[in-house]
């Protein structure tokens, strides 16, 4: 069993970055793929990008890709979600998620283990 929590949410201006942190307890850490999601108000919680429990393979949204990158460090049972050029579309609850044994993914039901949420939001 794992939990995670995440860190480094906030507020940004347009074109900016941040850097999310997803804090995971437990041994077994480097045993599970970790993906991002994120939610903004009133819509549906999307797929962000997701890393191996190796990481080997790392999957992006089409809407991220070429400025979030998405890192890990099992040493420090930590995962990563390094955002660049952002946009008032990225402004969202963004959730850290772990997903026993697998390669990640965009499908949630993958996914065994939530975080809490952490709010990013970009200004105009």
């Amino acid at each position: 069993q794992v939990q995670v929590m995440e860190s480094g949410g906030g507020l940004v201006q347009v074109g900016g970055s941040l850097r999310l942190s997803c804090a995971g307890s437990g041994r077994t850490f480097s045993n599970y793929a970790m993906g991002w999601f994120r939610q903004a108000p009133e819509k549906e919680r999307t797929f962000v990008a997701s890393i191996s429990w190796s990481g080997k393979s790392i999957v992006y949204a089409d809407s991220v890709k070429g400025r979030f990158t998405i890192s890990r460090d099992n040493a420090l049972n930590a995962a990563y979600l390094h955002m660049t050029d952002l946009k008032p579309e990225d402004t969202a609850v963004y959730y850290c998620a772990a997903a026993f044994l697998a390669a990640g993914g965009s499908n949630d039901t993958h996914y065994d283990y939530w975080g809490q949420g952490t709010q990013v939001t970009v200004s105009s």
